[in-house]
């Protein structure tokens, strides 16, 4: 199709149907609708790689403003009462952090689009009201001061940084939605796009809010984000305007199954909200044992160095989920070649994480990018090699999550977050509390091992859903 050459006429195009526009001009090919994909190993690759793509600048989002914080006034307190609000603005979003591969298992046609949608926009509304809850001074210094001991002044940054997550849990849940709109629909390359906006953002607020502004480290990290996550959720309801007539246009009277009504969804995402709320937790109670073990200034500095380290690795993994529920297929023929992906993803990404952990690129990255005073970047070299196999059970993980999410089987996954969130605890008593481990330390034993336990749990149901297929048609 000839385009038009004016400029005028190009961005009232451009702003009118972005979509459209995008794949006209050649920028976002047409891509064959879920149901028919290319299972071979390429063609899984070209899939899941925009969603790879989407989880790892996600994943630069922790080391870059842990970076910046680092290099702001009081780097020690500023880290800690970032790592503690981050902690639980995610704990808040949890109910809404599911609605991406609820999107792309459940939504089918108009009514199943429109039914979720409405179930969407009250998770929205409540993760909201869980944050306001938070921010109510009473509230605050009960949980922060009296429950997690935090020190007056990590506890007085986290309270600032607290309200400036308050835009996130809604924009989190309205993009995850519309992310999970396009998965369905094949267009996997958009939802990368936008994270390319949402990390524009955030480094643009970061650098205004830090170095120019000069406001406290644990503020800078909460706007940042907000600021990322918010456009982000207006570039997606651009970006999905296609996927959404697609979808709207197929009619539930035309389809043999019988329509998705609210009880369905129910069923299906309440062990799945369970799950993050209950896998969510995991890093607040860290942090609550982490301030009563050794060490408990320099454990809160250092973890989340480590950890937004490790999210890069494990982001990939976390991307296979969402492409595993798409590719599956309705009698599960996509098994055989997403198995095959997976273990060679897992193997290269643990032989990297490997040769980073037990090399002096670990040096590189504590003390030169990310900008830890050695003194701080000593507690953080032997955490990181003991979650070196973390990033292999992830990708193990999320494709038995995938399977059991698009067989509609997602109770097993909620019991299988208990078990780790148990051994997470008991191991870190042991660890930490038993035998006087640095905080930190313990924290990462305590997290491999509730990670192995997960993954265990969920063999036998991953096996069980592929013997017997999805529920049958309801009508």
């Amino acid at each position: 199709m000839r385009l038009p050459r004016e400029p005028g006429v190009l961005l009232a195009r451009l702003a009118r149907e972005p979509v459209v526009f995008a794949e006209e001009a050649g920028v976002v090919p047409p891509i064959t609708p879920v149901g028919t994909k290319d299972l071979s190993q390429r063609g899984i690759l070209r899939f899941w790689t925009p969603l790879a793509a989407t989880w790892l600048m996600m994943a630069a989002e922790g080391p870059f403003l842990a970076a910046v914080i680092a290099r702001l006034a009081d780097p020690t307190i500023g880290l800690a009462a970032y790592g503690v609000a981050v902690a639980f603005a995610v704990l808040v979003e949890s109910p809404v952090i599911m609605l991406m591969s609820a999107a792309t298992a459940l939504i089918e046609d108009d009514a199943s689009y429109r039914q979720l949608r409405n179930f969407a926009n009250m998770l929205n509304a409540f993760a909201t009201g869980l944050l306001l809850l938070v921010v109510v001074p009473p509230v605050h210094r009960a949980l922060f001061v009296g429950l997690l001991g935090l020190p007056p002044d990590v506890a007085a940054q986290t309270y600032g940084a607290l309200w400036c997550f308050l835009p996130w849990p809604a924009a989190i849940g309205i993009r995850r939605f519309l992310q999970g709109v396009m998965i369905r629909a094949g267009r996997t390359r958009l939802v990368a796009y936008g994270t390319v906006i949402r990390l524009a953002f955030m480094a643009a607020a970061a650098i205004v809010a830090g170095p120019v502004l000069r406001l406290p480290g644990a503020w800078v990290g909460g706007i940042a984000l907000s600021s990322g996550v918010v456009a982000e959720a207006i570039a997606a309801r651009f970006m999905a305007a296609v996927s959404i007539r697609e979808v709207v246009a197929i009619r539930a009277a035309d389809r043999t199954e019988g329509a998705l009504g609210y009880r369905e969804i129910f069923s299906f995402y309440y062990p799945l909200f369970l799950t993050s709320v209950i896998g969510l937790a995991v890093t607040p109670m860290v942090t609550f044992f982490m301030g009563r073990s050794v060490a408990p200034v320099e454990s809160l500095a250092v973890f989340p160095v480590v950890h937004s380290l490790l999210f890069v690795f494990r982001a990939l993994g976390l991307s296979f989920q969402d492409a595993a529920i798409a590719l599956l297929g309705r009698g599960s023929e996509g098994i055989p070649e997403l198995s095959r992906f997976g273990r060679r993803m897992s193997l290269t990404l643990t032989v990297l994480l490997a040769a980073l952990a037990f090399t002096p690129l670990a040096n590189v990255w504590f003390i030169t990018v990310s900008g830890l005073p050695r003194a701080l970047a000593e507690f953080a070299y032997f955490p990181l090699r003991v979650v070196v196999l973390l990033p292999l059970l992830g990708v193990w993980l999320s494709f038995q999550r995938g399977v059991l999410m698009r067989n509609r089987r997602t109770r097993s996954i909620t019991w299988a977050t208990v078990s780790e969130v148990c051994v997470i605890a008991v191991v870190f008593a042991i660890c930490g509390w038993g035998f006087d481990l640095i905080g930190v330390t313990a924290a990462s034993i305590a997290l491999l091992c509730g990670k192995v336990a997960s993954t265990a749990y969920l063999v036998p149901s991953t096996r069980l859903a592929l013997k017997e297929g999805p529920p049958e048609p309801t009508g």
